[in-house]
């Protein structure tokens, strides 16, 4: 009845699901993602339950399976020693048969009367023989009882171990089907997991991994105080969120780039800086590549319509990043569309959105000379790895928040670097000398309140007042003691649609009591950064006393439980109060 149940249950998920999740809403998805879930782990439970119990009678009827070998074993060696015993003793009491059988042939009852004066002595001598002819018979057939008991005990082991074994084979079989129910539904847990997680994304999505042609300009009051665009939350205490860079933070930053040319550097030193141990080698290039809108010229149209990074920067101090990025960008769609040194061929196609790189028909057909100068100065160059002699895939994006994080990457196998990239190479003088911060970056460091496409529920700045905060530490304080309840720690604002079994703040506090009490007051922060080019602990002077959290804690829960579009991009952050 179980295995019906889940399987006409999955059945009808993987049927329904997809249809329902296409025609409704992001809440109603979220309400019947969520209703789904908990209906699955509560078919799960009992199957799971059942399978535990099955590998324990297993396993116990193991141990006793390889408890009767070793005393099947040992009567084994008992039944040997004893048949031994018996062949020896046969073989003695024939002997002693035999001789008694040759002395009785020497006498008669007449001799033995006619010779009265050896009489007694004979009669002693019969008598001997037949006590240990009597003796030898009686162990003979001791060890006989012995032997037959022994192999009736063997009998009987040998039916034990062979109904335990065909039990354990049922428990097996039993075992072997509860594991593939169980696989299936946990595939589809992970699969409506996935969901819910990509429709989340939806209300925090982030920014284009590259800075694109156009510069872009900073958001209004998304800047920490002191800053040009700082605005007044209008209430005290307040408390926000600063996130230097984002997303991935690997391969060249191109706002770095952009600092280090102003700074002096040339774009081979630019390159060296954030691929590590490579050179620069040049090729002669493919006549075309394979593209998602088809064949193009691959020198003279495909890079000149590279939309990665703005070319009015190369009139500003920055054409040595504009080279960079050429080369970077070459490189990119050589190792992508599978161009190895010793195969030099194109053999799949890349596409043209930010997916892979952009490129612009618009920017192809009349590029800025000073792109195009940069695509014909460094024509044919590529990225080779020092350590492989492979062309390398040359990530890259526009900011990275002063650390780059160093990556394997796949075509060559070369290992980037981690580094600072700041002016001194190293941690002592970020932010201020981050080559993006010199290079003026909207997203070196700023306070995250809208998503992608401008939606901030109604806010106009980053700040949260201190119950706001609080509850967001409530949240983590919960977390940290039961994993298990980041499904009802989701923001409780209703611009996104509420999830269901999300806990309110007074239910969050409550739940907080159980763990020494919940936050009301927050009276200062400090945050740690490790060398690791991330935040490694935020402390909170509070009602409590002083709190502190792992930076992963508190980005994850930070990120669910914020109010609106508040959201930390990198793991790279810090926490004011103000």
């Amino acid at each position: 009845m179980k295995r019906f149940f889940l399987t006409l249950f999955l059945g009808f998920l993987l049927l329904a699901s997809p249809v329902s999740i296409r025609a409704k809403s992001i809440d109603d998805q979220l309400r019947d993602i969520q209703h789904q879930l908990d209906m699955l782990a509560k078919a799960l439970a009992p199957l799971e339950s059942e399978y535990n119990q099955l590998q324990t009678k297993i396993q116990a009827s193991q141990r006793h399976i390889t408890n009767i070998r070793v005393m099947m074993h040992q009567l084994d060696q008992h039944l040997l020693d004893k048949e031994a015993d018996l062949a020896v003793k046969k073989i003695i009491l024939a002997q002693k048969a035999r001789r008694y059988y040759i002395n009785l042939q020497k006498f008669s009852p007449l001799d033995i009367f006619l010779n009265s004066h050896s009489s007694q002595e004979i009669v002693f001598q019969f008598g001997w023989y037949h006590a240990v002819l009597a003796q030898n018979r009686q162990a003979i057939q001791n060890v006989s009882q012995e032997l037959t008991r022994l192999n009736q005990q063997k009998l009987q082991l040998a039916h034990e171990k062979n109904q335990l074994a065909q039990l354990q084979k049922k428990f097996q079989q039993r075992a072997h089907f509860l594991a593939g129910e169980i696989s299936k539904a946990h595939q589809y847990r992970a699969m409506l997991t996935q969901k819910q997680e990509e429709l989340i994304r939806q209300k925090t999505e982030m920014f284009t991994t590259s800075v694109g042609e156009t510069p872009p300009v900073q958001d209004a009051c998304a800047g920490a105080p002191g800053s040009s665009n700082f605005c007044s939350p209008g209430f005290r205490p307040a408390f926000a969120a600063f996130s230097f860079g984002a997303p991935h933070r690997k391969g060249m930053s191109q706002y770095g780039a952009y600092g280090r040319a102003k700074k002096g550097q040339d774009y081979q030193q630019i390159l060296r800086a954030y691929y590590g141990n490579i050179h620069l080698e040049t090729i002669n290039s493919p006549t075309t590549i394979a593209t998602a809108i088809g064949s193009l010229p691959f020198e003279n149209n495909y890079l000149l319509g590279i939309a990665e990074m703005p070319s009015d920067w190369g009139n500003k101090g920055g054409y040595a990043a504009l080279k960079a990025q050429a080369v970077a960008a070459r490189t990119y769609a050589l190792a992508y569309t599978g161009w190895r040194r010793n195969s030099p061929t194109i053999k799949k196609s890349i596409c043209t959105s930010e997916n892979c790189q952009v490129y612009s028909r618009s920017k192809a057909s009349n590029p800025p000379d000073v792109w195009r100068r940069a695509v014909r100065e460094t024509r044919g160059q590529i990225l080779v790895s020092n350590q492989t002699q492979e062309i390398i895939s040359s990530w890259y994006a526009s900011t990275a928040g002063g650390a780059i994080y160093s990556y394997h990457e796949s075509v060559a196998g070369h290992i980037t670097p981690h580094l600072w990239d700041t002016t001194c190479n190293n941690q002592s003088c970020w932010p201020q000398e981050a080559y993006e911060n010199i290079a003026g970056s909207p997203w070196f460091y700023k306070g995250w309140y809208k998503n992608r496409s401008g939606k901030s529920c109604g806010r106009s700045q980053p700040w949260l007042n201190q119950d706001e905060m609080a509850d967001i530490l409530n949240a983590i304080i919960v977390y940290q003691h039961d994993r298990g309840a980041i499904s009802h720690l989701s923001q409780v604002d209703s611009c996104w649609g509420s999830i269901p079994d999300t806990w309110s703040q007074s239910r969050l506090r409550q739940e907080a009591d159980k763990y020494g009490g919940h936050i009301t007051n927050i009276n200062s922060v400090s945050v740690r950064y490790s060398s690791g080019g991330y935040t490694q602990e935020i402390t909170f002077q509070t009602n409590r006393g002083s709190l502190t959290f792992s930076g992963d804690d508190f980005k994850q829960i930070f990120n669910l439980r914020a109010p609106g579009a508040i959201h930390l991009t990198s793991r790279l952050f810090n926490i004011i109060r103000y």
